[in-house]
C-alpha cells in the first residue's frame, strides 16, 4: 500500500467509499464531494494494486469553510489541521490504513508547524469503533456539539 494525493479523478471512487460509510460520515453527492475536494487544503488516498482503499481530506487554519465542526476549532484560536473526512473501505479495515492516513496528516501538521490535528467523531448516531480508534491515536475530546447531522465529539491531538 502507498499514499498519494487525491485528484479530481478520484471523486467517483471516494464517493462510493464515503456513502458506504454512512452514517459515520454524511452522505454526499458527486458534486458535493468534488466541491469539498476542490476546496480542501489536503487530501490523500491509500492505494493498493491501483485500488483506493481509503482517503482523508481536510483544511488548514484560517479557511472560509462553513462546517460547524471546523468553525468550533477555528474559534478556539489554536493553529490546527482539521480532518474533515477519513474513510476506510469496510473490506480494508484492520489493515492500519486509517493509522497510516493519520500519520501523513500528523507529518503534514509537524512540517507546517501546527499545534494539533482536529476532527469530529459521531456520538449519535454512535460510532464507538471510531472513538476507540481516535483515542488510540492520541485524540481526546475537547467538546461536544450538535452539528445538525449528528451529535459529535470534537477531538484534538497535539503534534510534535
Amino acid at each position: 500500500m502507498h499514499l498519494r494525493d487525491l485528484t479530481p479523478h478520484d471523486v467517483s471512487v471516494i464517493l462510493t467509499l464515503n456513502n458506504d460509510a454512512v452514517p459515520a460520515v454524511p452522505r454526499a453527492t458527486e458534486s458535493e464531494l468534488s466541491s469539498l475536494l476542490g476546496s480542501s487544503d489536503f487530501g490523500f488516498a491509500a492505494v493498493s494494486d491501483d485500488e483506493v482503499l481509503g482517503f482523508v481530506m481536510g483544511f488548514e487554519t484560517g479557511r472560509d469553510y462553513a462546517s460547524p465542526n471546523y468553525r468550533f476549532f477555528e474559534d478556539r484560536g489554536v493553529d490546527h489541521l482539521y480532518v474533515d473526512r477519513i474513510v476506510v473501505a469496510e473490506s480494508a479495515r484492520g489493515m492500519r490504513i486509517g493509522q497510516t492516513l493519520y500519520g501523513k496528516v500528523v507529518e503534514l501538521a509537524i512540517d507546517q508547524g501546527r499545534s494539533e490535528v482536529t476532527c469530529k467523531v459521531n456520538l449519535d448516531p454512535p460510532n464507538p469503533g471510531s472513538l476507540a480508534f481516535h483515542s488510540r491515536l492520541g485524540f481526546s475530546e475537547v467538546a461536544q456539539q450538535d452539528n445538525g447531522y449528528a451529535i459529535v465529539s470534537l477531538m484534538a491531538r497535539p503534534v510534535g
